[in-house]
This record gives structure tokens, C-alpha cells and sequence, in this order.
């Protein structure tokens, strides 16, 4: 029976139904992949976004990491947990009295050229002054009055040192009237030559390693100074004189160093690249290390070593330390792993750090951004430390005790909100965040023990210098040069670090010629903390 027209008609309509259906069905399936991938877009460009304003910030803006991040009539962050931490008193059971501030005391000349030598010169009246205008009597001293003073600068010189020998010969055994049969002639002893038969001289050398390693000036600069004094001395000369006496008069010194390190219980690290240019089997663009250990805070006279490596990877960590058990504190580089028998600690300063550089641009202040609310964390902790740390310097027990009185409780609150947290994909927060639970464990190590560094700012500022100089020099010619520099670094920044005169110790230890038959207790003496090396205290 043939349908009717309202029939087929009916079966359209329905077909068109079911077509429509399908058709807002892919077309919500479109919408809704477009949305994730606008979404995506979205996320992508603020990711790239911030990723922009993070270079601009440490391309173009301050280096500096302090900031101020109270605002004057507001509330601070974490005003309930200060009212815990009572940080105006440390410890409950002892009042801490907070000095009041003094402006610093303006310097004089006395203080500002202190240890420099004072010539005085008195400007004397002629004949013809010293006779009275009033009634031409001759007049007397009666003293002297001070006007004001001057600094002269005497530029360096050079000088020649020629040796000879006196010799004697006996006039008796010259006729052969001794058993012998043969003159006898005695010579005078003339002291051995620093660098095979060539001019250098310890002063020449110490003050060539102080140029370069204490104020950056490379080699090629001072091929020019030396000019300018008359002794046309090269560039390689000057290297090759580095190189030989690191070797042959540092070592030695630079060993003794090594081995009291090792007997330490708290060391820190810090690594940084050089540059060689020509190293074995590599490229002269490959970037090798520079690494830096040092004593930690013990208490104990600072050791600081500098140690020349072709990789970054921790084995060469573990085989300097090799021996040494205790507290390690270092950034957050996974190859001191590799270093055995340690306890790491995490440095906060970079656990601030990465906070601080997930920041938003002009989002210092808006303390609803996670970011800024982990930065008032850590600046939290760091208030409480630099407190104990003035109130019981050197106290180590006392440091502990508060340590784990005031800056647990924020610790605990610090990794619950961490927990809490839940960043954007490849976003500075979420390096930050995932940065930080990474390290969770090794972040409260300096709890158990007062001498524990709470961040690894002492490694920091020790291989500064070397960061600084690597400006000026560039890089290194050779791994003996590498290595060289790591020794002769290694002898300045200990002077500096015992404010010894910096030139003056790196020709006490030339003039003293330690080789490897030295001891121990030898070496001890040219050690900067020595007794005998106090009189190259710097004069300031």
C-alpha cells in the first residue's frame, strides 16, 4: 500500500531530525576540541609570556634578590604566624634586648689611609718672614699647626739582581802541600732560582698571580704593564711562570689543604663553567668546571679549595671528597648524590630563588599569587635564622634548639601548603613546586645540627671571584692552565678569607719553596691561620 504524502513527509522531517542531531553533535564534539585547543593556545602563550618576562628580568633588571614586601598599611601574609613565633623573643626564658640603631661613624683620614706612612712636611718661613713687621725683631718657633694632608702614589720599578759567588782559595794548598795534592777553593752559596735559570723571582710571580687571580687583569694586559716598567717579559713567559710554580711550590700546600678538608664535618660546594681551549679530544667551545669546596660553619679555621674538572658530573665531586664524612651543603645539583658517606643540605637561598623568579610580572605585592605567598614562606625562615644567628653566634647547641622551636612550626606549614598546590604545566610555579618536593627531605637536614649552613651562600661568594675574573681572561689556554688556576685561586681567596694580605702570603709561600718531602706539621706553618703568618695581616 503506498504511503501517503503526509507520511513521507513525516519520515523527512524525521530524517532531518536525526541529520540535525548529528550535525550539533560533531559540531559540540568541535566546539569542545576547539576550546581545548584554544585552551592550549592560551596556556602555551602565557607560559612563552612568562618565560619573556623572566629573561627581560634577568637581562635588564636588578640582580639583586632583596625586596621589600611589606606594604605600609597593609596586613602581612603571615601575621598569625608571627604572633606564634614571637620573634622578638627567641627564647622564652631569656629577655633579648634589640639594640637600638646607630648611624655608623663617618671614617676619618686616620681610619680612611690607616697603616700607610706618614711623612711630615713642614713648610718653613723665609729669612725675610721670620722678622717681626712691627718692630723687626727676630722672631722664634713657637710650634706647629696641622693644614691638611695628601696621598702620593710611588709607582712600581724594576730592578735587576745579579748573582755572583765570592770564592776563596787557600794559599797553602794552591803550592799542593795538602794530601791532596790540589787547591782548595770554597764558593759561596747563591739561593736557588724560583723557575729553572730564567729572571722570575718570587716577588715578580706573586705579584703576576695577584693581577690575575685577586684583580682580573689578564695576561695579555700585563705583558703591556710590564713594558711600561722597561722588562719586556711575554705573556707565555708569564704563564709558563704560573704554571710551574703552582705546580711545584702550591701543590704541596694545596694537598696539606685538601687533606684537612676531608677530616672535616661540614663542607659545602658550589661548581661553575670554564672554558679550555685546548683540551683533549674535545672542541675548544666545550665548557669544562671549575668547582669550589670549603669548610662549613664549624667554628674551625676556613679551608677553601678550587679543583679543575672536564665535566660537570658528580663522580668528580666524589673523588674530591672522597674520605670525608658528614654534612654536605650545596645547591640543588643531583650529581653530590654520587658523593659517598654524606648528608646533603638543600640550600634555601635557591628554594627562595625559584619562587622568587615564578613571580609575575607586577605581581610583587598581590600576595593571593602562590608564588609571592612561597617567597614570604622562605623570607619567614630567613628572619628567624639571621635572628638566632645574631642573638648565639657561635652557639651551635643554642642554634639548634631554637632552629627546632621556631622554624619547624613554619616548615610544616611551608610543605602542607606546598602540598596544596596545584600550577599550571611547565609553568615557573610549577619548577618552582616541583623543584622544592624534589628536595623535600634534604630542605629540614640542617635541623639536626646548629653547625648545618642554612644556605650555601658561603660556596657562593667563594667562587664569585673566579666568575668575575672569567669576564676579563675569558677562558683557559690549556688543562695545565686550568688546573694551575684553580691552585693559585685556591691560595687567594684562603688569604682573603683570613684578611691576609693577598700578595704578600703568595710570596711567603714562594720564598719558603715547600716541596713534597714537607710534613704535615711543616705545612701547618705556612697555613694562613698560622701564627707565624699573622704579621701579613692587612693593614685596614
Amino acid at each position: 500500500m503506498a504511503s501517503s504524502a503526509k507520511d513521507i513527509q513525516l519520515r523527512e522531517l524525521k530524517d532531518t531530525v536525526s541529520q540535525l542531531k548529528t550535525m550539533m553533535s560533531e559540531q559540540t564534539e568541535m566546539i569542545r576540541s576547539l576550546r581545548l585547543i584554544v585552551e592550549e593556545k592560551t596556556a602555551r602563550e602565557k607560559s612563552l609570556q612568562e618565560e619573556v618576562d623572566y629573561l627581560k628580568k634577568k637581562l635588564f633588571g636588578a640582580s639583586s634578590e632583596k625586596r621589600t614586601l611589606d606594604i605600609p598599611g597593609q596586613l602581612n601574609l603571615f601575621d598569625e604566624a608571627e604572633q606564634e613565633q614571637d620573634l622578638s623573643r627567641l627564647d622564652e626564658e631569656e629577655e633579648t634586648v634589640v639594640k637600638e640603631h646607630v648611624r655608623k661613624k663617618k671614617s676619618t683620614h686616620a681610619d680612611t689611609f690607616k697603616g700607610i706612612k706618614v711623612n711630615k712636611i713642614v713648610i718653613p718661613l723665609s729669612d725675610e718672614e721670620k722678622t717681626c713687621p712691627e718692630c723687626g725683631t727676630q722672631m722664634e718657633l713657637i710650634g706647629t699647626e696641622y693644614v691638611r694632608r695628601e696621598i702620593i702614589f710611588i709607582p712600581a720599578k724594576c730592578e735587576i739582581n745579579e748573582y755572583y759567588t765570592e770564592n776563596y782559595g787557600c794559599p797553602e794548598c794552591k803550592q799542593g802541600t795538602n794530601d791532596t795534592g790540589k787547591p782548595v777553593i770554597v764558593k759561596s752559596r747563591v739561593p736557588k732560582a724560583l723557575v729553572g735559570k730564567g729572571p722570575a723571582s718570587s716577588s715578580a710571580v706573586a705579584w703576576t698571580m695577584y693581577q690575575k687571580y685577586a684583580n682580573s687583569i689578564p695576561l695579555y694586559r700585563q705583558e703591556k704593564d710590564w713594558a711600561q716598567y722597561g722588562a719586556m717579559i711575554t705573556r707565555t713567559t708569564l704563564a709558563n711562570w704560573i704554571i710551574y710554580c703552582s705546580k711545584k711550590y702550591f701543590q704541596p700546600v694545596y694537598d696539606y689543604f685538601h687533606r684537612e678538608l676531608l677530616k672535616r664535618s661540614f663542607a659545602m660546594a658550589d661548581e661553575t663553567r670554564v672554558q679550555v681551549l685546548k683540551e683533549p679530544d674535545r672542541r675548544p667551545q666545550t665548557q669544562s668546571f671549575m668547582w669550589v669546596f670549603r669548610s662549613g660553619e664549624d667554628g674551625l679555621p676556613t679551608i677553601l679549595l678550587f679543583g679543575y674538572s672536564p665535566t660537570r658530573n658528580g663522580d668528580n665531586a666524589a673523588e674530591f671528597l672522597d674520605g670525608f664524612q658528614g654534612y654536605l651543603e650545596t645547591d640543588g645539583y643531583q650529581g653530590y648524590n654520587k658523593v659517598p658517606g654524606i648528608k646533603r643540605c638543600s640550600c634555601w637561598a635557591h628554594i627562595r630563588r625559584y619562587f622568587i623568579d615564578a613571580v609575575p610580572k607586577g605581581k610583587q605585592f598581590d600576595y593571593s599569587q602562590p608564588a609571592v605567598q612561597g617567597v614570604q614562606y622562605c623570607d619567614q625562615l630567613f628572619r628567624i635564622e639571621d635572628r638566632i644567628s645574631k642573638q648565639y653566634p657561635g652557639d651551635h647547641e643554642k642554634r639548634k634548639q631554637l632552629r627546632l622551636e621556631k622554624e619547624k612550626p613554619v616548615l610544616e606549614a611551608f610543605w602542607s601548603w606546598l602540598d596544596e598546590q596545584a600550577p599550571v604545566r611547565n609553568t615557573r610555579m610549577a619548577k618552582a613546586v616541583t623543584y622544592v618536593q624534589n628536595r623535600r627531605k634534604t630542605a629540614e637536614t640542617y635541623l639536626e645540627d646548629g653547625r648545618c649552613s642554612f644556605t650555601n651562600s658561603l660556596s657562593e661568594n667563594s667562587i664569585r671571584p673566579f666568575a668575575v675574573g672569567r669576564k676579563n681572561w675569558l677562558f683557559s689556554d690549556s688543562v695545565q692552565g686550568a688546573k694551575a688556576s684553580a691552585m693559585v685561586y685556591t691560595m687567594v681567596e684562603m688569604a682573603r678569607a683570613h684578611d691576609l694580605n693577598i700578595y704578600d702570603y703568595l710570596k711567603y709561600i714562594l720564598d719558603q719553596r715547600p716541596d713534597q718531602s714537607w710534613t704535615d706539621e711543616q705545612l701547618a706553618d705556612l697555613a694562613p691561620w698560622s701564627e707565624k703568618l699573622q704579621h701579613l695581616k692587612n693593614r685596614m
